[in-house]
């Protein structure tokens, strides 16, 4: 016949021994005095200019070095006081054994993990776990509870070792649940009542499955290396029936009597236009098709079944496997086209899209996401040529409903035809969005919250260098008037500072750290104020459309913030476009009956304003898109942009509850999306806390009278703070960290009016500092001061009356200012 085609209970953290530190400031001071004379004699003295302008220059240069080893002794004694802080915050579940195998410290994560997992004995935590404290590998699994815990190990080197522990049971049932489901497909194939084989252009076979193994009495691996011709007494041809070659062959097993099967087959022909280059074959057992008509491409038939009820019975049971193979299969399958379309589809695709009754006609590429479009399209062009055996890949489709669905696609070529040209393609897919959503989440939350964290350390610690440098700035030019020489080089210092400052708000920004001030709006009105703004900033090759939505409702946000993410993104939209092109600014209303994944976040179920920036530009490539929020990435030329822009955009549409998303392909622009959730009035309260120095105060009499105790850490911020209140009439006490306040307190037999605290200090914090003092001295006002924002620190103490807040860095008048506010209440 011719082939045709954490520790419950037992808090192991330990406080920190705090290093003295010495100040950085008075090497910097003298240094700037030493080029102040240096400068004097070189332009006033031209006798003494050859031998003192220069000594004096090297020696400023010496203290400046001084100053600066000084400051980053004391930048690295902070960090290390802060460390246990840090540690117990930290979201990862850490643990940190001794030499003898004991837990000696844990964080709160940790602590926690334990707890749910029945573990009440956290020095012991190792041994509940069955895990030795000296493992053969650097990684293992424990199960407990009916939990699945991920353990990872590594020495350090004081001869303990520091531990990671991580829930991964939902992980686990995923994979498992796929491998289930693979080993059903696996069955089915094998096991369906019918034969299938593949063979060569040689006739060798290939492939074959169980079940015609089983009917010629060989084991599979034997069958497969040699031909189904070793088996037929008698073939027959009957022709072809859509393409595909029929006949009837008698075949002999190795044991056993000889049966009847029909054999339909399928060939993939070369491009002679007569040799097979592979041949797909299947038999269907004890039936003898008789074809009586053979038409042109379409055959009407009358098949004739030799009288045989056991056969009846198989070919009943056989179009149930087809059904449930095909139709009610729990795994999507899909049929496409040369053209890409979807010529047919199961059940369980449709579901899987969120389609209606028939998908026949869809252009499957509009299903798959535009980052991965190319990909996919890529993948499946080689099949259709033919460039391996199929192909397997991760991808994720878009819903109707504007929802993702990650998906794990396996793509074959469907060949058929005389000329054996491929006919179209068929996908198998696997929804894997549950599993993917918890891997990414829990990838992407631990690697922004460490990078928030450390934007936000490094920014508290800035705005303490900043605060001495405008504040000794302040204390400076109070001494000085501008016909002064060094005034302006004084400026020049403070205002720098001042630009400083918007840096390390950006930061705190990201972090989620930063104060804001939210207002019910209404977007179109904002964005139409916008315009004049944005056209300015974008240019004129540049064509700005705005496309506003009707019925939106208000928003509850910051309005310079808003003011702040629109220009930012519109900016960078302009920087894609360097020969000109169009940015769209659309709104529209959105509505979301239950919780949604996208990217690497899950929208809760509500109404939601979104707001579209979108731009003809070159778009974005798929390797970068993971990091386009991160802080002080950039794929700007060095010195175009500090990478804060869009970090600072995902701090601030996150802090006031929303979200964002990117858009972008290579070659087809950018869309920013920000879903921002609509507001429901609710009445406002303000609070003493929300007062601010009138602008009046600033500019009048700032002196005053009272004792005040200042408690500082930092040197620098303490010295300043000091000056200028005891220039102002206070009487200053001064203390280095809680603990010494609290000493200051008791020794003291003067009345405290004022404490003003810094929140964040090694061992006693500002919060307990607090409230330990209201017990001693009832009544006394406080100040608190911070890096960060006042909405962060404000649970240790709550909004109580008497306790106010200063944000770093300030100046000197915003300092006096707000001390004889709060003294004057």
């Amino acid at each position: 016949m011719s082939g045709v085609k954490q520790i419950a209970g037992n808090d192991m953290v330990k406080p920190p021994v705090r290093a003295r530190r010495g100040s950085a400031v008075t090497p910097a001071l003298i240094a700037i005095a030493a080029l102040a004379a240096a400068y004097y004699i070189w332009t006033s003295v031209p006798g003494l200019r050859a031998i003192w302008a220069p000594a004096l220059a090297a020696a400023a240069a010496l203290l400046a070095l001084i100053a600066a080893w000084t400051a980053g002794r004391n930048a690295a004694a902070r960090r290390t006081d802060r460390r246990p802080q840090a540690f117990d915050a930290t979201s990862a579940a850490i643990m940190i054994s001794g030499a003898d195998g004991e837990i000696a410290e844990s964080n709160a994560s940790a602590r926690n993990l334990l707890a749910q997992i029945g573990i009440a004995d956290g020095a012991r935590a190792l041994d509940a776990l069955g895990v030795p404290p000296e493992p053969d590998a650097d990684a293992g699994f424990a199960r407990l509870a009916g939990r699945v815990i991920r353990w990872r190990s590594r020495r350090l080197l004081t001869g303990g070792r520091v531990w990671q522990l991580d829930d991964v049971t939902e992980i686990v049932k995923g994979h498992a649940e796929i491998q289930r489901e693979n080993a059903t497909l696996a069955d089915i194939f094998e096991m369906m009542p019918l034969g299938f084989l593949s063979a060569g252009a040689n006739g060798v076979i290939e492939r074959a499955n169980q079940v015609l193994a089983d009917w010629l009495g060989v084991d599979k691996d034997t069958l497969i290396g040699g031909s189904l011709g070793d088996f037929v007494v008698d073939a027959r041809e009957l022709g072809e029936l859509a393409g595909v070659s029929m006949g009837v062959v008698t075949l002999q097993p190795r044991q056993g009597e000889a049966f009847v099967a029909t054999l339909m087959q399928t060939a993939a022909i070369d491009k002679d236009g007569v040799t097979p280059r592979y041949t797909r074959s299947l038999l269907i057992r004890d039936v003898a098709l008789d074809m009586t008509a053979i038409g042109s491409g379409l055959a009407s038939s009358e098949a004739t079944v030799q009288p045989d009820p056991a056969a009846d019975a198989e070919m009943a049971m056989l179009t149930d496997r087809f059904r449930w193979l095909y139709h009610e299969a729990q795994v999507g399958i899909a049929f496409l086209g040369l053209s890409g379309d979807v010529v047919g589809s199961n059940l369980a695709f449709r579901r899987l899209l969120g389609l209606g009754a028939d998908a026949t006609g869809m252009p499957f590429a509009d299903a798959v996401v535009l980052e991965d479009r190319d990909e996919v399209a890529a993948a499946l062009s080689k099949v259709v040529m033919g460039v391996g055996h199929g192909a397997h890949l991760e991808s994720r489709l878009l819903r109707p409903d504007g929802g993702e669905v990650s998906v794990d696609l396996t793509a074959a070529r469907v060949d058929g035809g005389a000329d054996g040209d491929a006919e179209g393609l068929v996908l198998h897919l696997i929804d894997t969005t549950e599993q993917k959503n918890l891997e990414i989440q829990f990838t992407q939350s631990q690697k922004m919250q460490a990078v928030g964290q450390l934007a936000g350390g490094v920014a508290h610690d800035f705005n303490n260098l900043l605060t001495a440098m405008i504040g000794f700035s302040d204390l400076l030019l109070a001494k000085r008037g501008p016909d002064d020489p060094d005034f302006a080089d004084i400026m020049q210092i403070k205002q720098n500072a001042n630009r400083a400052t918007n840096l390390v708000r950006q930061l705190l920004a990201f972090s989620r750290k930063q104060k804001l001030e939210p207002e019910v709006m209404d977007l179109t009105e904002q964005l139409a104020e916008l315009s004049n703004l944005l056209g300015r900033l974008i240019g004129e090759t540049v064509e700005l459309k705005m496309e506003h939505g009707r019925a939106l409702g208000a928003v509850l946000f910051d309005r310079g913030q808003f003011d702040q993410v629109i220009i930012n993104l519109c900016v960078n939209a302009r920087d894609a476009m360097p020969g000109g092109g169009t940015i769209t600014i659309r709104s529209r209303a959105r509505h979301l009956d239950k919780p949604t994944p996208r990217g690497h976040d899950v929208m809760p179920a509500g109404d939601y304003i979104v707001i579209e920036v979108a731009d003809t530009g070159t778009g974005i490539p798929k390797e970068n898109l993971e990091r386009i929020f991160e802080p002080f990435f950039s794929t700007k030329e060095v010195g175009a942009g500090t990478g804060l822009g869009l970090s600072t955009v995902y701090g601030i549409v996150h802090q006031a509850g929303g979200h964002i998303f990117v858009e972008s392909a290579v070659g087809t622009g950018t869309t920013f999306l920000i879903h921002l959730p609509v507001h429901t009035p609710v009445a406002s309260v303000k609070t003493a806390a929300d007062a601010v120095p009138a602008a009046a105060m600033l500019d009048g009499d700032l002196t005053g009278q009272g004792t005040v105790l200042l408690v500082e850490d930092e040197d620098a911020v303490r010295l300043f703070g000091a000056r200028a209140l005891r220039n102002k009439g206070y009487d200053v006490l001064e203390a280095t960290d809680g603990e010494t306040a609290l000493d200051v307190i008791a020794k003291s037999d003067r009345k405290i009016d004022l404490i003003i605290s810094d929140v964040v200090m090694p061992g006693m914090d500002g919060h307990t500092l607090v409230n330990i003092a209201r017990h001693e001295l009832p009544g006394v006002k406080v100040i608190l001061m911070s890096g960060y924002s006042e909405d962060v620190f404000r649970g240790g103490v709550g909004k109580e009356e008497g306790i106010e807040f200063l944000g770093k860095p300030f100046t000197l008048k915003a300092l006096a200012a707000k001390v004889k506010d709060v003294l004057e209440r």
